[in-house]
Formats: structure tokens, sequence, C-alpha cells
């Protein structure tokens, strides 16, 4: 999968015929995902064979990355309750942390993107470890917003750059597999790093929980640094590249989709803690437990992703995920109980990381020589997305609206649906198609 133009594969400056999306049958440009008289045995075999096991590192690195981002909702009653401020300020930790990550991964992608990928990746994790150390000994929360906003460069850094070099390290027939098995470390951070935050916050304190994943954090800058070969250096995007990504319909539209379908989840999902205490009073315990079967369907969604999407094609795959968490919004309102409300989640998790994974893979599968550029647009509008629906939810709950939450993110999601199919209506230029 290479990512990126190079002096020796010119990106082309004219406009070239224009083929139908991967994911639609063509005489000229056939499925990636499908059997075809000109697909060669040998392709077949390596799509199979067992990915390399650099990728495990990466995955546990996500995990980190991950169960970081996901430890302050999981917290967020404890962060509240001992630096006193309300909820929609606390909440602001996960709106500032989604900001920056917005802005710093396209950002990041053209200022490191040259960069030996042991070093950088490695450096990220180190860098998230000692902020999130420094987060948990902050006095306030004005400091401690913003020493989470530094350590949210790191996440900016890493999940990008490591899904853009996956292209160097497992052969083109594995693509679509290795990009999803890589995150997912997500769906680990869910099942997990979420639960294991929300009860340790619960029951030991918001800043125990802070200092254990920094610890995770310096294990993981130590596995990146011994398993990452030397000399993984994809080039940097040029302006030309940079171009035709934003230009292109296709990437573009499909951006907006993980733009709509983050606001949608995190409308609701940043106050997980504060609307189960209130609405079903729910202890800490109850609360690590709900996170826990949240992500194990996290986790087997992501897992079902990685099976199946090559041969599902990516487009489809992202329609049924999101559709999915459209449904348990949907029957938001029947969540009276304990019980009732661990059901209707279930196709959320199912969808949730899935969703993501399944984006990640579709731009890499468009546009493979752009896939650096377009994964760090996809990352930046996943953060973005996060901001937006955090903001939305806390100025809902401050108006006096949580039991809307869930109105609202229906809403996203079914306007990313929406996106997602006219996205797969659009036509991508032929070279980029081959990358």
């Amino acid at each position: 999968m290479p990512l990126e133009p190079s002096a020796s594969v010119p990106l082309p400056h004219e406009p070239s015929a224009s083929v139908p999306l991967p994911h639609e049958p063509s005489a000229s440009v056939p499925l990636q995902n499908e059997p075809s008289a000109s697909v060669p045995l040998q392709n077949e075999q390596s799509a199979s064979a067992p990915l390399p096991r650099v990728l495990w590192s990466l995955l546990f690195g996500n995990f980190v990355i991950g169960t970081g981002v996901m430890v302050v909702p999981g917290t967020l009653n404890d962060i509240s309750s001992n630096l006193q401020v309300s909820v929609p300020v606390a909440g602001q930790l996960i709106t500032a942390a989604a900001v920056v990550m917005c802005v710093g991964a396209p950002l990041c992608a053209t200022l490191v993107a040259g960069w030996d990928r042991r070093r950088l990746l490695a450096l990220a994790l180190l860098w998230y470890g000692v902020f999130l150390l420094a987060s948990a000994c902050m006095p306030d929360f004005g400091s401690l917003l913003a020493v989470r906003v530094l350590a949210a460069i790191a996440p900016a850094i890493f999940t990008p750059q490591a899904a853009s070099c996956i292209n160097l390290l497992v052969a083109p027939e594995q693509r679509g597999r290795a990009i999803t098995f890589v995150f997912m470390g997500w769906s680990v951070a869910s099942v997990v790093g979420m639960p294991l935050g929300a009860w340790i916050g619960g029951t030991l304190g918001w800043r125990v929980a802070f200092g254990a994943v920094a610890l995770l954090s310096l294990v993981s800058a130590a596995w990146v640094w011994r398993s990452m070969p030397d000399g993984v250096r994809p080039p940097a995007l040029s302006r030309a590249a940079w171009g035709q990504t934003l230009r292109s319909p296709a990437l573009m539209l499909c951006v907006a989709v993980t733009v709509l379908f983050a606001a949608g989840q995190f409308v609701l999902f940043s106050y997980f803690a504060p609307y189960f205490k209130q609405q079903l009073q729910f202890s800490a315990v109850d609360l690590s437990l709900l996170f826990a079967w949240f992500g194990a369907f996290g986790f087997i969604g992501n897992m079902l992703m990685s099976r199946n999407i090559d041969r599902s094609g990516a487009p489809r795959a992202v329609m049924w995920s999101v559709g999915a968490m459209a449904l348990s919004l949907l029957l938001w309102p029947l969540a009276t109980n304990v019980l009732l409300a661990a059901i209707i989640i279930l196709p959320w998790g199912l969808g949730c990381f899935a969703s993501n994974s399944a984006q990640q893979a579709r731009l890499a599968g468009i546009a493979p020589a752009l896939a650096s550029a377009s994964i760090a647009l996809n990352s930046s509008a996943m953060y973005a997305g996060q901001a937006m629906g955090a903001a939305s939810g806390g100025w809902l709950i401050a108006q006096g609206r949580m039991l809307d939450l869930h109105w609202f993110g229906l809403a996203a999601l079914l306007a990313a649906m929406l996106v997602s199919w006219w996205a797969s209506r659009q036509t991508v230029d032929l070279a980029l198609a081959r990358g």
C-alpha cells in the first residue's frame, strides 16, 4: 500500500479518466477483495498469511492511547467532585483534548512525515506517559486542562502515523486486515482500559487511574522501540498530494462521515458516567461493568470487521456499523434499567470501533498513494467529531436536557449514513485507485 508519491512515482497533475470506487464492480478495475482471473494465486495466499509480529506493538500502543483518551469519560464524576467543578465544565477536558488532536493529526502528518517511525512512535508514547503522570499531580482544574492539552499531542501523532506506516510493513493484499488489526487496540481499550479506569477512578480516585495509564504508556514506548525495524520512513507528502486529497470528493465525503458518526456518539458517550449515575443510580462498579460489556462487543465488532472487510467491502462495512449504532440510540428511551441498558447498548458496541477501522481501510483503498494524508485527516475528523459531540452534550446538560442527548446523536448518525451512501457514488481518479 504505497502511501505517498515519491520521485519514482509522481502524482498526476492533470485530470485523468475516472472509474467507480473500489467497492463497485468494474471491468477495468476489479475489486481488490473479490476473486478475479487476473489476481494471482500467490496474492490470495499472501492475504491469508500471518501478520508480522511488529503489528502487536502497534496494537498495544493504540490500546494505551485509547485507554488514555477514554479514561476521562470513565472518571468524569470523580474529576467533577474532586476538583469542585460542574459536569459540563469537567467535560471540557474531552473537548479541549479532541480539538488538539483534530488540529494536530494533519499538522503532524506534514511535519513528521519523513521521520523514522521507530523513533517517532516511541517518542510519542513516552511523551504521553510523562504528561499523563503530570496530569495526575495537578492541583486544580485549570492546570489539569493545560497539561491534558499537552498530553493530547501524542494521540494526534501515534494513531494516524502507526496506520500510515502499515503499508511498509505488510503485503498489499494484507492492507485492510492489518489496519483493522492495529486499530483493534482501541477495542481492547474499551474492553479492559475503559472499565478498569472507571473502576479505579470510582474507588481509588481519578489520579490513580491517570497514573496507571502513564505507566502503561512507558511500557508501550519500550515495546515499540524494541520491535519496530529501523528505516520505516515514508516520504513526506508534497503540497500537490495534499491538494489532491482535499479536492477528492470521494475522500472528503468519507472524512465527513467520520465527523458525523463521531459527533453522534460523543454527544452521549462523553457523559455516560453522569448520565447513568443520575438516571439509573449506577455505582462505580456498575459503571465499570457496563463499560466492560460495551467494550467486549466493541472488540467483537472490530474482530469481525478485521476478518470480513476484505470480503464485504469497506463501504458496506461502514454502513452496517454506523447503522448498528443508530439502532441503539433509536431504542435508547427503553433503557430504563440495567438489563435493558446492557441489551440496547450492544449494537452500539459492535459498531463503535469497527466503524473507524472500516473508514481507515476505505480511505486507504480509495487512494493508496494518498493514504498518509487521508488517514491523518480521518483521525482529525474523528477528534473533531468528539469535540463537537462533547461540547454539544455539555451544552445540553447545562440546559437541563440530559434526556435529549441520544436524539441529537441519532440525527448525526443518520446523517453519516446518508453521506456515506453519497460517498459510495463518487468516482476516483484511476492513478489514485491503483496507488
